[in-house]
C-alpha cells in the first residue's frame, strides 16, 4: 500500500547535514519526495512510497543525524503524487 506524508521539523536542523542524512536514507529505503530548508529555520520533508518504508523513514526523520536537536515535528498526511526520485530542493 502506498503512503504519502509531509513533515515539518523544528529545532537545530540546518547546518547539521540533516538534508543529506534524509536523502541518503530515502534512497536506501526507496522512498521518493523531497527535503528542503524553509526560511523560518524549519525543514520540510515530503515522503512517499510503500507504507512500511515511509513509516521507517518517518522514524529516521524524528531521530535525525548526530548533531540535530529536534524540538517539534508536525505530520500531515498527503495525497500520493508519484514522485520518481528523492531530491534536496533549494529555495
Amino acid at each position: 500500500m502506498k503512503k504519502s506524508i509531509r513533515l515539518y521539523i523544528n529545532g537545530t536542523v540546518q547546518g547539521v547535514f540533516f538534508r543529506a542524512f534524509i536523502k541518503e536514507n530515502a534512497e536506501r529505503l526507496n522512498v521518493k519526495g523531497f527535503v528542503r530548508n524553509l526560511d523560518d529555520g524549519r525543514l520540510e520533508i515530503f515522503l512517499e512510497g510503500e507504507s512500511s518504508a515511509v513509516n521507517k523513514m518517518t522514524e529516521l526523520c524524528k531521530a535525525g543525524p548526530k548533531h540535530a536537536q529536534i524540538r517539534d515535528i508536525k505530520e500531515k498526511p498527503e495525497r500520493y503524487q508519484g514522485f520518481r526520485n528523492f531530491k534536496v530542493l533549494h529555495i
